[in-house]
C-alpha cells in the first residue's frame, strides 16, 4: 500500500540516486531548498502510483524499485510504453494532469516534491532546470532507440535489449561491479516483458530460454539474472555500440 515513509539513508548525500537524479547538480543550499518540498512514498508491487487524467500535486524522483508506464486506448486495450527505474523523473513541471498510469512492478520508493514549489524552483535555481532538460533529452533518446528495438529487431534482439538495459543501469548506479559478472533481480514478469516488448508470453519464455541455453544468461529462480560477458549480450541485442556502462 501507498504510504508516507522516512528512508534507510539518513540525508541526500547518502541517497543511492543523488548523482543521477534531478538533484545531481545541485549545491548544498539548493539541496536544502529542496529539502523543504520534499517527502517519500512507498508502493507495493502491483500498487498504482497514479492514473492517466488525474490531478498531480506532487513530481518525483523514483529512488528503488521499478514502476511501469501504461496508456489504455478507448477500446479498453492497454500498452505499457515505458518503465521508470531507479533515479527516473515522474511526472512533468507545467502540466497538473497525469499522461500515464504509472503502477508499481516491484516494492518502489519515492521522492517527492510538491509541484508547486517545484515549479517555482525551476525558476530560481538553473542547475535543477538543466539538470531536469538533460534528463529529458535523454529520456527523447531512450524513446527513439526503443522505437528501433521495437520496430526492426527480432524477438531475440528484443529480449536482449531489455535486459541489457536494466543490466547496465544496474551498473551505473553501482549496484554492480562493471568488471565482472552482472547479477540483477528482473523487475518485470514474463507476461509485462511480452506486454512491453510486443511479442507472446509463449516467444519470451522461449527466447529466455535459449539466451540461458547459450550461456549469454544465467537464471536463478524466475527474476534472478546474471550477465557473465556484457559485450555478449550487446551483441545479441544488435547493439554496433562500444558496450560501456552508461554514465
Amino acid at each position: 500500500m501507498q504510504q508516507m515513509v522516512s528512508p534507510a539513508f539518513k540525508n541526500c548525500e547518502e541517497c543511492p540516486i543523488r548523482h543521477r537524479a534531478v538533484c545531481a547538480k545541485c549545491d548544498s543550499d539548493e539541496l536544502a531548498l529542496l529539502e523543504d518540498i520534499k517527502y517519500y512514498r512507498s508502493f507495493s508491487a502491483g500498487q498504482h502510483v497514479m492514473w492517466a487524467g488525474d490531478q498531480m500535486d506532487f513530481v518525483a524522483s523514483v529512488v528503488s524499485g521499478v514502476a511501469s508506464l501504461t496508456q489504455t486506448m478507448e477500446d479498453g486495450r492497454t500498452q505499457m510504453v515505458g518503465l521508470l527505474l531507479p533515479s527516473d523523473f515522474v511526472g512533468r513541471p507545467g502540466r497538473n494532469i497525469a499522461t500515464y498510469t504509472v503502477t508499481a512492478t516491484s516494492d518502489l520508493l519515492m521522492c517527492c516534491f510538491r509541484r508547486k514549489p517545484f515549479e517555482q524552483m525551476i525558476d530560481s535555481t538553473p542547475h535543477v532546470a538543466h539538470r531536469l532538460l538533460e534528463m529529458t533529452l535523454d529520456e527523447l533518446d531512450a524513446a527513439r532507440e526503443w522505437m528501433l528495438v521495437l520496430g526492426r529487431k527480432t524477438a531475440r534482439e528484443k529480449i536482449a535489449s531489455l535486459l541489457s538495459i536494466i543490466a547496465r543501469r544496474d551498473a551505473a548506479l553501482g549496484t554492480a561491479n562493471p568488471g565482472k559478472a552482472l547479477t540483477f533481480e528482473l523487475p518485470l514478469t514474463r507476461e509485462a516483458m511480452a506486454d512491453y516488448l510486443g511479442l507472446t508470453l509463449e516467444t519470451v519464455s522461449r527466447q529466455m530460454s535459449a539466451l540461458k541455453r547459450d550461456q549469454i544468461i544465467t537464471l536463478s529462480g524466475k527474476r534472478r539474472i546474471t550477465v557473465p560477458d556484457m559485450d555478449k549480450l550487446l551483441l545479441e541485442a544488435g547493439d554496433d555500440s562500444d558496450g560501456g556502462f552508461l554514465i
